[in-house]
């Protein structure tokens, strides 16, 4: 029997705003490999098909994890979309990192799950910015045993406007861009850039890549033109060891959209599964 806790509030050590959770699990008395998984930028917890695929890694007896970044946008009301485009402006790279560590520290202590998980057993997977999230956070907490990304930046530092544009970011003090589904004017406060040069040598992925010492799966689209194929190949330049699967003719929503209304994963975002869940059970 699948387990599934909706909308779990966990509790930041970092700031006043939860953290929505969902939790999937088979529910016995086998102890279970803990995987997390972290959205991308405009993304969250139960966008497109991830529901389906947390229920294809409880059944392969892996205890899921998925939330939303507390400042993605969402509230604990409303998970899904952005209700709080306050939050969203007050984002930042290191908040990210931050929820991901409570999130973590959070499974590791819960009393609830102490008979469900291995905590010697953690995965990070992260899909587009989520992906480096994860492989920032694999590098400096010891607890993650194993890292998987998927359609993965290489670079957070290239994303960001230069010139006349970042300019005008700084005088204006906020910059939007549109959500082409929502139709919402999304935000971005001039935060966002000085937090990443404040903290520009934790938040280089590269340097990250380099000093992993764990088993490092990297997925990516042939066809993805969002973040392109080249950034996977960075990862694995940075790290021989990694493992690279490039996918033909899969794009950077592995199939996906949102709403997704049908009973089954695309076929793409169901090969991304199977290939992470062989990697989890292999290693």
């Amino acid at each position: 029997m699948i387990k599934i806790i909706k909308n779990k509030l966990v509790k930041s050590t970092h700031h006043q705003k939860p953290i929505v959770t969902d939790i999937i699990f088979k529910d016995n008395t086998k102890k279970k490999p803990i995987v997390i998984f972290c959205h991308g930028y405009k993304g969250y917890k139960n966008w497109g098909a991830w529901d389906l695929a947390a229920e294809n890694f409880a059944k392969n007896n892996l205890f899921f994890v998925k939330f939303n970044f507390s400042h993605n946008g969402g509230t604990a009301e409303n998970p899904i979309d952005f209700p709080d485009l306050e939050a969203f402006g007050q984002n930042n790279f290191t908040i990210e990192l931050n929820d991901l560590e409570d999130v973590i520290n959070w499974i590791l202590k819960e009393p609830t799950f102490k008979n469900q998980i291995e905590k010697s057993n953690i995965t990070l997977i992260g899909h587009s910015r989520g992906g480096g999230i994860v492989t920032i956070k694999a590098a400096e907490n010891n607890h993650v045993s194993k890292l998987i990304t998927w359609s993965s930046v290489s670079d957070f530092g290239s994303r960001f406007p230069t010139g006349e544009a970042l300019e005008k970011w700084k005088k204006d003090g906020v910059s939007y861009i549109l959500n082409g589904r929502t139709h919402q004017k999304m935000p971005h406060l001039f935060q966002f850039y000085q937090n990443f040069k404040e903290n520009e040598e934790r938040l280089t992925i590269r340097n990250a890549v380099k000093k992993l010492a764990i088993p490092h799966l990297i997925i990516h689209g042939e066809k993805d033109v969002v973040v392109l194929p080249k950034e996977a190949k960075n990862l694995r330049l940075w790290n021989p060891k990694s493992e690279l699967v490039l996918i033909n003719k899969m794009e950077h929503a592995l199939g996906c959209k949102q709403p997704w209304n049908q009973q089954k994963m695309p076929p793409h975002l169901e090969e991304v599964v199977q290939k992470s869940i062989e990697f989890i059970k292999e290693n």
